[in-house]
């Protein structure tokens, strides 16, 4: 909703103001605004309907002849300057004067970046209705305040972008209905969450919604403990109730009673001998399915792991011969160094403008410092093994920096640089692990 400067503030009251606020994006209708230095509002209706809004209006400076001091005289390259210094206006300058003004309900979801130093509102149809950045501290005030006022939720794939439920839906109005009824107080952020609860896990959040009303009409002030007899009376009525009930709803479901557990005898694991039956003269597998069948019943004989982990892996192909993996090992140390170089030359500078890499950086030394501590290949002060367990991520995030470092992978790492104990080898294996595991990552 695109309105007037004299209408803009009309009829509301103002909740929040920021100044300093550029604007970045904006419809076409405001096309000539982008870049210019304005005022960021939160305002309510005073109508009955009560509406919040947002709105931002660009700077209306004027400049006094007689009171001009040079010094406060503010150039910007990029914006355009909507004033002469005389304090003329241009001729169009009325005309091109209008705020731009959104209501909360057109917010689907927003999301920001660049350290809360931007904004960027979305309207649930791929659309972007405004990107707006402070020059004048950051975004945090505001975002506080939105989410006080909005009912939202981080995206699970994205920990920058917040997605705006929308309080309309007709069981969120009945669920403010009942809970208006029994005179309990409750805030919208706390409602919204029992109301999103019921709709993911109905019959966990049904019970506990249920207790909180149990709690609230039947306990005394001195809210008692609920005693033995009526734990197992609870426990006794769900466990009756799920006897009787079978539930499915999406990819949710009350399994009444576990089936008995099947009991898969495993195999001898894959032995030396074996192994080495199935390698010809050249050191070439000749029946990998036969192989890989061995290893799945059984395992692998842990005096063999370090060798057949590296064909597991995908280091060694499977139809490599012995002269050919050790000219891939060779050519694949190479490739390692050279990106162990790119990281170890980097310059105090180049951290500090490079965010990303500074970050994962930080997480990793952190991580690295209390992985499998206990364990005495990684226990001690100054142990060699945790540099090396370093060296090998922070090398990662240089051989694949789209997924760079998540929190965890020194776990993945860990078991197996201990079992092949050579630095090498052991980003290598780490790589094709995570190509295998990458895709039941969640970010």
């Amino acid at each position: 909703m695109m309105l007037k400067m004299e209408d803009c503030l009309e009829d509301c009251e103002e909740i929040f103001s920021q100044d300093g606020v550029l604007l970045k994006q904006a419809p076409a209708t405001h096309i000539t605004f982008v870049n210019t230095i304005g005022t960021l509002y939160l305002s309510e209706s005073l109508n009955s309907n009560k509406k919040r809004f947002i709105e931002w209006k660009p700077n209306d400076i004027t400049v006094d002849s007689d009171i001009q001091d040079q010094e406060w005289a503010v150039v910007n390259t990029v914006q355009k300057r909507m004033r002469t210094l005389s304090g003329n206006y241009p001729p169009d300058y009325q005309n091109r004067l209008k705020c731009i003004k959104f209501s909360f309900e057109e917010i689907k979801s927003f999301r920001v970046a660049n350290k809360n130093r931007q904004i960027s509102f979305y309207d649930g149809k791929a659309d972007c209705l405004c990107i707006f950045g402070f020059q004048h501290g950051n975004c945090e005030m505001l975002l506080s305040i939105l989410k006080r006022m909005l009912r939202i939720s981080l995206s699970k794939r994205d920990k920058h972008l917040y997605i705006v439920y929308d309080a309309s839906f007709h069981e969120f109005q009945q669920l403010d209905k009942s809970f208006a009824e029994l005179d309990i107080q409750h805030d919208s952020r706390t409602l919204w969450s029992v109301f999103k609860n019921l709709k993911d896990h109905p019959y966990e959040a049904t019970f506990e919604a249920f207790a909180k009303v149990t709690d609230y009409v039947y306990r005394s002030p001195e809210q008692r403990e609920i005693d033995d007899v009526d734990k197992e009376n609870l426990n006794r009525s769900i466990t009756e109730y799920e006897n009787t009930t079978t539930h499915s709803q999406g990819d949710y479901e009350v399994v009444a009673t576990v089936p008995e557990r099947k009991d898969f005898p495993r195999l001898r694991p894959l032995s030396v001998e074996q192994w080495r039956g199935h390698l010809n003269s050249e050191g070439k597998i000749e029946d990998v399915e036969s192989v890989k069948t061995l290893i799945f019943r059984g395992g692998v004989t842990p005096s063999l792991r370090a060798e057949v982990w590296k064909f597991l892996l995908d280091y060694f192909p499977w139809s490599s011969t012995e002269t050919e993996r050790q000219k891939l090992q060779a050519v694949k140390s190479d490739e390692y160094y050279n990106m162990k170089l790119q990281w170890k030359r980097m310059t105090k500078v180049q951290e500090d403008n490079f965010s990303d890499y500074r970050e994962r950086k930080s997480l990793i030394e952190k991580d690295v410092n209390r992985t499998d501590r206990t364990l005495d290949f990684y226990a001690g002060d100054n142990n060699a093994n945790l540099q090396t367990l370093n060296d090998i991520l922070m090398t990662y995030i240089m051989f694949n920096f789209d997924l760079g470092y998540v929190q965890g992978m020194s776990d993945l790492l860990s078991p197996i640089l201990m079992l092949l104990d050579n630095e090498v080898d052991s980003f290598w294996c780490f790589v094709g692990f995570m190509n295998k595991v990458v895709s039941d990552i969640s970010f």
